[in-house]
């Protein structure tokens, strides 16, 4: 989805980019991961498998996609970003006929970034996002059923279970975004600054050549 293509959006702890080329071959090697190919229900790919999948992210109208960075790192001079990058986050349009409702999902990739609130504030700013861009009504996770922390996250977020698959061994959470959610959404991620992605890495200074 080309919406996002040039937003940055800046939180506590996390700052979310689009997802582009330059971040391929980190996320690639996330994805290497048994317990991560596991958490998110992935097979893994090849590297240009990788890279199709990135233009395929940011071409369809039906997935939006951001980058999580660790802000201290980020806002750190001359690191590189693709150092900086803790998982991703996305939204995708599961319903043709119904563009209000969106299945999200957050991967807190590095695990020094897990269990810091990291992945709370993510999501959140993705919700608010989608709420005030995108038009998203209801939010939809599904997660493996061993997946405790996850289940645990999104129920503190309001979210409440609706099914289980014993089959696919996940269960599926929903949030319907009435008036209050919406609000209380609003508020949680007011502290979130929007800035243009690419005017922000044009200022960023290069990393010193070794």
């Amino acid at each position: 989805m080309r919406i996002n293509e040039d937003t940055l959006l800046e939180g506590h702890r996390a700052v979310l980019v689009p997802y582009g080329p330059q971040h391929v071959p980190r996320y690639h090697s996330w994805m290497q991961s048994e317990e991560l190919q596991l958490l998110t229900a992935s097979e893994p790919l090849t590297l240009q498998q990788e890279y199709d999948m990135q233009r395929s992210w940011r071409e369809d109208q039906d997935k939006c996609t951001f980058i999580a960075l660790d802000r201290e790192q980020w806002s750190a001079p001359a690191v590189q970003e693709e150092q900086c990058m803790m998982g991703d986050v996305n939204l995708f349009l599961t319903d043709p006929g119904d563009p209000s409702v969106a299945e999200l999902e957050v991967m807190i990739a590095e695990p020094r970034f897990r269990g810091k609130g990291v992945g709370t504030e993510v999501a959140t700013m993705m919700m608010s996002y989608g709420i005030t861009k995108l038009g998203i009504q209801k939010f939809q996770v599904k997660i493996g059923l061993d997946n405790h922390i996850s289940i645990s996250m999104f129920k503190k977020l309001h979210f409440t279970e609706v099914s289980t698959c014993s089959v696919f061994k996940e269960v599926t959470l929903e949030l319907l975004v009435d008036p209050s959610v919406r609000s209380w959404i609003l508020d949680r991620t007011s502290h979130v600054t929007e800035r243009s992605y690419s005017q922000s890495r044009s200022q960023r200074p290069e990393p010193e050549s070794t």
